[in-house]
């Protein structure tokens, strides 16, 4: 169902299209937490520290795609907002072209260099193989990755968030059937783990595409109108590579991150991957809204409603806070007990390494949840770059602290330049939307 944003109350029309996005995300999420819990309890801690390091790295690399995909998606959902059909059409058919090569190259250049890839990435000799062997079946499955993210980007644009979360539940499902199938069955081990996440990705994947193309009318193709336009590739790269750079910088930061830990041996790798899996699904939810929001803002730009975009803001605002507030108190008092989802109450060291990291940063959850709306403003009006600094600002003032302080504060060194980061970026962007809410650049589609 296409769902137009640019009428109705705000907060029913960013709320009722974030939701489903939220939901489709946490069960996207599926994929490599029950990766981690089944590889943590029925392989060993060995096992899950090299999934949690993987997941890092795969996060960062598949960032790069996901930024190309929301970067198009911006430029879908103006050309929509403004009824501009031809045009949108254009961006479908260019946008897919453009970034599906990407992500050929990118799952070949991951593959040939995953070597070197671990060598930088500080993994202990006892668990390079175990992290090669992931690796190397995750990057195989890439293209998937951006099949799902394009088409699932596509369908929000035009405001249906919903179908998305449909292919994502039957997915994930499938993903936990597999993974239990393959690792405990099969023993197959960490790898089997691996292969059952690229076949839950190729399903969401088919599904998502194959909806797109039977059922948007006004988006079928014959064969002659796939065309790769030069002027509509420019302007989608001018999204698409800014939101990429910025998801990638994001993400770069928290592999170095992940390096840094990585240096405190297997017991600490093993506690950060389970207490990042917790705290990714805790704040999730935000970094939804903060997606919907800018599809919002989008549509509204391009139908040209300032005082809509303005009503938005404040909306969001309001929701945020409440329900970070309430997040950070249940993560915070339940910490210990959150990482007994991931491993054995036995495994002592690890749980209080993990529940401390919890209580530190799930306290200042709304910091990130303004974030993520601010990246969402930005993106969807058009300025990426301002998202790009806030970006920079954030993973920057964290790496920088964490190298600074790990040497002489250990782990709570690197733990605390988190919030230190989020909230250096939180006044930032706050300091420059005082500047320009007057100016915000309307104007035109894009």
């Amino acid at each position: 169902m296409i769902k137009d944003l640019t009428h109705g109350p705000p907060s029913k029309a960013i709320v009722s299209f974030a939701v489903p996005m939220v939901i489709g995300n946490l069960f996207q999420q599926l994929y490599n937490v029950v990766d981690s819990i089944v590889v943590g309890r029925f392989v060993g801690t060995g096992a899950l520290a090299a999934v949690g390091s993987s997941f890092t790295l795969m996060v960062f690399i598949t960032s790069i795609l996901l930024g190309l995909c929301m970067g198009a998606s911006v430029v879908f959902s103006q050309f929509f907002g403004a009824k501009n059909y031809a045009d949108l059409k254009s961006t479908v058919s260019t946008s897919f072209i453009f970034i599906g090569v990407t992500s050929l190259v990118l799952s070949i250049i991951s593959i040939v260099f995953v070597d070197n890839i671990i060598v930088f990435m500080n993994i202990p000799s006892e668990l390079m193989q175990d992290t090669k062997d992931y690796l190397l079946i995750i990057f195989s499955g890439i293209f998937f990755t951006f099949l799902y993210n394009w088409a699932a980007g596509l369908l929000r644009a035009l405001g249906n968030s919903k179908t998305p979360l449909y292919f994502l539940i039957i997915a994930a499902l499938t993903n936990v059937v597999l993974d239990l199938v393959f690792v405990i069955n099969f023993k197959m081990g960490i790898a089997g783990a691996a292969v059952a996440t690229v076949i839950a990705q190729l399903l969401s994947a088919v599904l998502c595409v194959f909806y797109c193309f039977k059922k948007l009318d006004f988006l079928r193709f014959k064969l002659k109108e796939i065309t790769f336009s030069r002027r509509i590739f420019r302007l989608t790269a001018s999204y698409s590579l800014l939101t990429s750079i910025q998801q990638s910088v994001m993400n770069f930061g928290i592999l170095l991150i992940q390096g840094l830990v990585n240096s405190f041996g297997a017991t600490t790798m093993a506690a950060f991957a389970a207490a990042v899996k917790i705290d990714s699904f805790a704040y999730m939810p935000v970094q939804d809204f903060g997606n919907a929001f800018s599809t919002y803002i989008a549509q509204n730009k391009g139908a040209q409603k300032q005082q809509r975009i303005q009503e938005g803001i404040k909306v969001s605002v309001l929701l945020i806070t409440v329900f970070c507030l309430a997040i950070s108190a249940a993560v915070w008092l339940f910490a210990d007990k959150l990482m007994l989802i991931f491993v054995h109450a036995s495994e002592a060291e690890v749980i209080a390494i993990g529940g401390h990291y919890l209580r530190v940063v799930s306290a200042f959850y709304c910091l990130i949840g303004y974030l993520f709306m601010f990246y969402g403003l930005y993106r969807g009006l058009g300025n990426v770059t301002m998202s790009i600094v806030l970006s920079v600002i954030s993973l920057g003032t964290r790496v920088l602290l964490a190298y600074t302080l790990a040497p002489v504060l250990k782990l709570d060194g690197i733990w605390w330049a988190i919030p230190i980061g989020w909230l250096l970026a939180d006044l930032v962007g706050i300091i420059y939307y005082k500047k320009v809410q007057i100016k915000i650049p309307l104007g035109g589609t894009v």
